[in-house]
């Protein structure tokens, strides 16, 4: 069977196997209303009300928390952020962490009936820091994956902007090639699948990007200081240290946070929680089972 041969669901099941649990009774796509006619999309993960809401991170789609989500065993609600999956590109393509705070706030509004646990992957966590700032009503705790407001560019930025460089290929496996070959993904099967929610077939047949995010040229990411040099996000900053509700922190140890950046971030949080997995950047897809374990045993801290 090639990846184009499934739906969005095909997966699951042997991701759930594949990790010793159970699937999820029911997951299912919805979308809300945003602003300017766009609509928001999002997974629901069972039909009991969630308690655990996921943002992924730049280039990535609701489905990257598949495995975490599973392994939780929480009732779940992962969102592709705007110009994401299938949520609606910005015709102004700005994708500001505040800006998508705006959207993801309706959806939860709307999808939620409780503060949630708020857990945000890189951009996705810069964009949990300015819901939580902004709405604390809506949060309950705020899971950080792999980011902090501050960052060297020659770290995690500049191999995004290497990686999105190419914009088309012949073949949904040939992408899965070219992710591999910049060690996107701890498999093949893991990486088909991230490539099949990431990409769509033009009408001329090559396979492209799905998210606009590929389309700015990664326009948003800082480029040009000096390797070492931190690139402080002051605004994201004072989202970060307005947030009232308790904090943790997953880095990965082959991440996108530094030492210099992890001091800064312990330096300006202090009562933050901080806990250091065996991972890459995308901690959700490499080490789900770590980070469920987390995300649980923070839904259980009094």
């Amino acid at each position: 069977m090639t990846i184009d041969a499934v739906n969005e669901f095909s997966f699951l099941a042997g991701q759930a196997h594949a990790l010793g649990v159970e699937a999820p009774a029911s997951v299912t796509r919805v979308s809300v209303a945003a602003h300017g006619g766009r609509t928001i999309s999002a997974l629901k993960y069972t039909d009991d009300e969630p308690v655990v809401t996921l943002l992924h991170g730049a280039g990535l789609n609701a489905h990257t928390w598949d495995s975490t989500v599973i392994a939780m065993g929480l009732p779940a609600l992962a969102i592709d952020l705007p110009g994401h999956g299938d949520s609606s590109w910005r015709a102004d393509a700005s994708y500001t962490p505040d800006n998508l705070a705006d959207d993801v706030i309706l959806a939860i509004e709307a999808l939620t009936s409780r503060p949630q646990i708020l857990v945000g992957h890189s951009l996705g966590g810069l964009t949990a820091a300015a819901i939580a700032s902004r709405r604390p009503d809506l949060v309950e705790r705020v899971v950080f994956v792999d980011i902090v407001p501050a960052l060297d560019p020659k770290i995690g930025p500049a191999e995004l902007r290497a990686f999105y460089s190419r914009q088309d290929f012949a073949t949904r496996d040939e992408v899965v090639d070219y992710a591999m070959s910049f060690g996107m993904g701890s498999d093949r099967a893991g990486t088909a699948r991230g490539v099949l929610f990431n990409t769509r077939v033009r009408e001329d047949g090559r396979v492209e990007w799905k998210h606009h995010f590929a389309q700015l040229a990664l326009a948003i990411l800082p480029e040009g200081a000096a390797e070492g040099t931190l690139v402080q996000n002051e605004r994201a900053w004072q989202n970060v240290e307005s947030i009232g509700a308790p904090v943790t922190l997953v880095r990965g140890s082959r991440g996108y946070i530094d030492e210099p950046a992890l001091a800064t971030f312990t330096h300006r949080v202090p009562e933050a929680t901080v806990i250091t997995v065996d991972a890459g950047h995308n901690v959700q897809e490499t080490q789900p089972v770590a980070l469920a374990a987390i995300i649980t045993a923070s839904s259980e801290t009094e």
